[in-house]
């Protein structure tokens, strides 16, 4: 778990070093009223922030092998012991419910992109109703987990309690991450109940069609969700035995 912390310290650090670098030579420019090559500052950013990706990639590997070998030395010192073997189970289901581990399983597939339709062709649509929202991913979302969906991502990001889905722009941000579509929702769950749900008469995908949007709504045999990868922080709520 300190290996895990120092890990994500260190990258924050080198993310924090690299704005701080870019915000200097921006004002530095600015108050000089040099003329800059844009297209040489863009690649050497572009090379930087190519660096800094790579370290997160491989900062992130040696995280996976540290928990990798966490889960070994846990396993020996359980083995012989029924208390700590029960604890561990019960931290694994907590983890299981939390969304810190990947799952696989039976469930549905929903491919969700912007309509086809142009201006052109219907010259009085709202180009606004053409296009994926943020709104229109929480709706799908909350009626999958309506229709009991255990575990739901977004184009490879875990949502749980503490996800945000918003609109950025172009772009909608989940977990902090940018995605465009199409957009790629996996849930896991009974697939008659979850398409059954997503399907209804009246119900959000039906909603979405009517804006002219596509949608492909598949079961699936075998799903595989990641398991969220950020730090999960509450600043605010705290358990109640600690007061």
């Amino acid at each position: 778990m300190e290996k895990k912390i120092q890990l994500l310290i260190i990258f924050v650090l080198m993310s924090m070093g690299l704005t701080y670098g870019i915000c200097v030579q921006m004002k530095t420019v600015s108050k000089n009223g040099t003329t800059v090559n844009l297209t040489s500052t863009q690649s050497k950013l572009k090379d930087e922030i190519l660096r800094i990706s790579e370290k997160y990639d491989n900062l992130f590997a040696e995280l996976e092998e540290v928990e990798k070998q966490l889960e070994v030395e846990r396993q020996n010192s359980t083995s012989n012991n029924s208390n700590l073997a029960t604890l561990e189970e019960n931290i694994k289901q907590r983890n299981l419910a939390l969304g810190l581990t990947e799952v696989t399983g039976t469930g549905v597939k929903i491919i969700l992109n912007d309509s086809n339709i142009t201006t052109a062709t219907n010259p009085f649509i709202n180009v606004s109703d053409l296009l994926v929202h943020d709104g229109d991913l929480m709706n799908v979302v909350n009626e999958l987990f309506n229709a009991g969906a255990e575990a739901v991502s977004i184009n490879g990001q875990r949502v749980i309690s503490t996800t945000a889905i918003e609109c950025d722009g172009n772009v909608i941000k989940v977990n902090g991450t940018k995605i465009g579509a199409p957009f790629e929702i996996n849930a896991i769950g009974y697939p008659e109940l979850l398409s059954g749900g997503l399907s209804r008469q009246g119900g959000t995908l039906e909603l979405l069609e009517a804006r002219g949007l596509s949608i492909n709504l598949s079961k699936q045999n075998s799903i595989k969700i990641p398991k969220y990868a950020g730090a999960i922080k509450f600043n605010y709520a705290t358990n109640i035995e600690n007061y």
